[in-house]
């Protein structure tokens, strides 16, 4: 019996050995490939809104000549996506290559960064409406702008600041 107590044990590692080498096998390599991977780079915001991240890879990984009207001939494509509170226009050419966006969100949540930096430089201020509006270009960096209506009591002021919470000078 004590043989078997110390020969199950090293019986079982050894089958356990072998099944993982059996089962392992060479699959052919990958590849992925996005057209508007560098549209996605730029513009991609870890703390965006829910519908901003979302209309923004709708624009991302929308297919051009997938779509009804895709005809050769043409040079370019815009594409219009919606919600509720966002909305995209997408410039394609014809392979599909996104050239450039107009980006608008209204009443969105606002990132962190940026609540934080207009709390302090406004104190006493509540957000009333805002506004994030993108405009990307494939061969410029993305300009991320948000609108924002200050209320204090009776008083109200707008303010414009980037994504960083920088206050952007009229």
């Amino acid at each position: 019996m004590k043989q078997f107590k110390l020969l199950a044990p090293l019986i079982i590692l050894l089958v356990g050995f072998n099944l993982a080498a059996f089962s392992q096998e060479t699959l052919p390599p990958v590849t992925v490939e996005s057209v508007n991977y560098k549209y996605i780079r730029s513009v991609y915001d870890h703390d965006a809104a829910q519908p901003v991240k979302l209309l923004q890879h709708k624009a991302a990984t929308y297919d051009v000549k997938e779509s009804d009207y895709y005809e050769d001939e043409f040079e370019g494509y815009s594409i219009s996506f919606h919600l509720p509170n966002g909305q995209v226009l997408a410039t394609y050419d014809k392979d599909g290559k996104l050239l450039r966006t107009a980006e608008r969100y209204k009443n969105i949540a606002l990132p962190a960064v940026v609540r934080k930096s207009v709390a302090e430089k406004y104190p006493n201020w509540g957000f009333t409406k805002d506004t994030y509006v993108v405009n990307y270009y494939a061969d410029d960096k993305p300009s991320k702008v948000y609108k924002m209506v200050l209320e204090n009591g009776s008083k109200r002021i707008r303010i414009k600041t980037n994504e960083a919470g920088e206050l952007i000078e009229k």
